[in-house]
């Protein structure tokens, strides 16, 4: 038999509500909204807030279905979002990635990725890759990048995540550029990550698989500062580049004419 919640501690109180969650909300917000506890007061009062904050979200995230939903009701099952990262870096990768959600599953912070902090970016992350269907990641390296152009290498790293996921998509919902590849067929989605959730999925996996290798490159080349600016042209990565000359993972396209004269940098110590 539950106890009632008028009858828990405000410790238990907020234990309940952790434990649940926004399914807990309506239920607390009913039952202490006459309690004389200052605390149990302040409960309701948060509940409140989060419970319009989950409202809206939800509203967002099922507008941001519209897509996929008319698609499913045509018969598409693979619904695949694919979404890129990196063409404006003087460094590293152009990273893409393709993502079928299962259906209208409840993502938190898809609504809005570029408000994301980096930490709430990799739980979102964590829940993607936990709950889609498939999950495809695709890259293209600088020294193809500069063999053909930052465009074509995009296509390539984005033809890439859609053959690796696991099923085969019935259609592609994409957020600037067509694939110029035969396939599936294509919708360019007006407002990309921010008009279809799974763009905006793909997108947070491409950004999130992009800076966690920028990161291991910047335990590779720490003169660069990769760890800050993810190979993008601030005044610290152009003064690095100047000073020490570019590395392997730099693309020659667009760079300083002093930096491309300069003798490649190798890692620290000698390390290959």
């Amino acid at each position: 038999m539950r106890v009632s919640l008028r009858k828990m501690s405000l410790r238990q109180l907020h234990q309940y509500v952790q434990a649940r969650g926004p399914e807990s909300y309506p239920e607390v917000i009913a039952a202490l909204a006459g309690d004389p506890r200052g605390g149990a007061q302040r409960l309701v009062r948060y509940c409140r807030e989060r419970l319009e904050e989950w409202e809206r979200q939800k509203s967002l995230l099922t507008r941001m279905y519209a897509h996929e939903r008319r698609l499913w009701s045509q018969g598409a099952r693979y619904v695949a979002g694919v979404d890129e990262v990196g063409r404006g870096p003087l460094a590293g990768p152009v990273v893409a990635a393709a993502v079928v959600l299962p259906g209208e599953v409840f993502l938190p912070g898809l609504e809005n990725i570029r408000r994301l902090t980096e930490r709430r970016r990799e739980a979102l992350y964590d829940e993607i890759r936990r709950v889609a269907v498939s999950v495809g990641v695709g890259m293209a390296d600088p020294a193809g990048i500069d063999e053909t152009s930052v465009l074509l290498a995009t296509y390539e790293a984005m033809s890439r995540a859609v053959r690796g996921l696991t099923v085969p998509p019935d259609h592609l919902l994409l957020a600037s550029l067509h694939l110029p590849h035969p396939g599936p067929p294509q919708t360019l989605v007006a407002g990309g990550e921010g008009a279809s959730a799974s763009v905006a999925a793909a997108a947070v996996v491409a950004k999130v698989t992009r800076d966690r290798y920028m990161m291991e490159m910047d335990r590779l080349y720490p003169q660069y500062g990769f760890a800050h600016h993810k190979g993008y042209g601030t005044a610290e990565h152009r003064a690095a580049l100047e000073k020490y000359g570019p590395c392997p993972i730099h693309r020659r396209l667009g760079q300083p004419r002093e930096a491309l004269s300069a003798a490649p940098a190798r890692p620290p110590h000698g390390d290959a």
